[in-house]
């Protein structure tokens, strides 16, 4: 499709403008960043994955009443989505102690949770996406009471279903962000689940080696980025699981 204005540039994707009022192209890129994009790479691929995923994601996640801003795909790098006003909010669900957690709490990475346990942090590149509670969220006015309950549904919800896809592959989902986003309909006013569902936003290991296919191999120098993603993207279905050669023709006497 023609190319159009260009809204917004982040660390991995580009928003323009879509066909339509109300409608926004994401572009996947290739960029990897860690540490507030203090470690920087291109990994060759990585936006075509990325975008794969998320559109298997979002459909499913559709298909059970999980309303996102997911359209379609368009094409290997970029998808159709809804406009929404972005809530100021990364909402994480963590299953399994990890990264910032296990650091904060001292508990070993790895270790299963009670329950799933929902943490939010005020997105801001610039202050490093600080965590912050639910009081901070109702005095400065980033999201209502009402809105708060229903990001807690739709967060646990999403959850439930990309824990039960993963464990079906062999994966296990140990944590993810997820951003949400309002909609207006005349005077009635929505929550969508926005931005993308990814490697890029998840840990995901392997449940029988403990293999981590997530950033985390981009983080802690573990490996090829772009096998760890192809790997989640073969085992869900997204990819062929293996490359069938090409035979040359055989004459039939």
């Amino acid at each position: 499709m023609a190319r159009r204005k260009k809204i917004y540039e982040g660390k991995a994707k580009i928003l323009y403008e879509g066909p339509e009022p109300g409608t926004i192209v994401q572009y996947f890129k290739d960029d990897a960043t860690a540490f507030n994009a203090e470690k920087k790479a291109v990994i060759e691929g990585k936006g075509v994955l990325n975008n794969r995923l998320s559109e298997f994601f979002m459909t499913g996640l559709g298909q059970i009443g999980v309303p996102t801003h997911f359209i379609k795909r368009l094409n290997m790098r970029e998808q159709l989505v809804r406009s929404v006003e972005i809530i100021p909010l990364e909402v994480i669900v963590r299953n399994y102690a990890a990264g910032s957690m296990s650091k904060r709490l001292g508990i070993e990475e790895g270790t299963q949770l009670p329950r799933p346990i929902v943490e939010y942090c005020y997105k801001d590149d610039a202050l490093g996406d600080p965590l912050v509670t639910e009081e901070h969220i109702a005095a400065f006015g980033w999201a209502s009471q009402q809105d708060m309950d229903d990001i807690l549904s739709l967060a646990l919800r999403v959850n439930d279903f990309l824990s039960g896809v993963m464990l079906a592959v062999g994966i296990r989902l140990v944590d993810f962000k997820i951003e949400v986003g309002r909609v207006y309909e005349g005077d009635f006013m929505r929550l969508l689940l926005a931005d993308e569902i990814s490697p890029d936003s998840c840990r995901l290991w392997d449940i029988e080696t403990g293999q981590k296919l997530d950033k985390d191999v981009f983080r802690r120098d573990l490996g090829n980025l772009a096998d760890a993603y192809t790997e989640v993207a073969r085992r869900l279905g997204v990819l062929p699981k293996t490359n069938t050669a090409v035979k040359k023709p055989t004459l039939i006497n």
